[in-house]
């Protein structure tokens, strides 16, 4: 697996759903996810999955981390009992449209960022700045200090977006020998 990466839409107090749904409607959050992770690997939860309104999604490998369910539980995607297990698979990589992709994306819920947060190289952040008023499911905290930003396109509120938000990309810090 080259690229581990992680994509959420955040709120400035971290929260990212509510009731199993998002908190925010955002068109072009919702462009920028497609572009990204089409052609590549998805990772995600039962309740995730359970909450994408017409099941896998397409022209991407979907992969549903779930200790109970049956390996068959959730047409159209793979299902394995464990991140680690869902990530060894995920290393054979996805083939589209004759590309060979081997980026990998989180794609949710909390538990499963807060699980691969240590093993990620990339995080593809929609940061809402907005604190919404009801909110129950968070992302993980994480350590600034550790990523570097390397891309950031600022939106003002619009029609279609009712909150300003930013595109910003993380990447991790690579060690360097005077870190080791």
């Amino acid at each position: 697996m080259n690229h581990l990466s992680i994509i959420v839409a955040i709120a400035q107090n971290r929260a990212i759903g509510h009731k199993n749904k998002l908190i925010y409607w955002l068109p072009n959050d919702l462009k920028r996810f497609k572009s990204l992770t089409t052609g590549n690997t998805i990772v995600m939860g039962r309740k995730t999955f359970e909450s994408l309104p017409k099941g896998a999604l397409p022209n991407r490998r979907n992969i549903v981390v779930s200790r109970t369910a049956k390996p068959d539980a959730f047409p159209g995607a793979e299902c394995y009992p464990s991140l680690e297990a869902a990530l060894k698979a995920a290393q054979s990589g996805y083939i589209y449209n004759n590309v060979e992709s081997s980026e990998v994306f989180i794609i949710g819920g909390a538990s499963i960022y807060e699980q691969a947060l240590p093993l990620a190289d990339r995080l593809c952040l929609t940061f809402v700045h907005d604190t919404p008023a009801e909110a129950d499911t968070f992302f993980p905290e994480y350590n600034p200090a550790e990523w570097e930003e390397t891309f950031r396109e600022d939106h003002e509120a619009d029609e279609k977006h009712e909150h300003s938000y930013s595109f910003i990309d993380l990447c991790r810090h690579q060690p360097t020998l005077k870190d080791s």
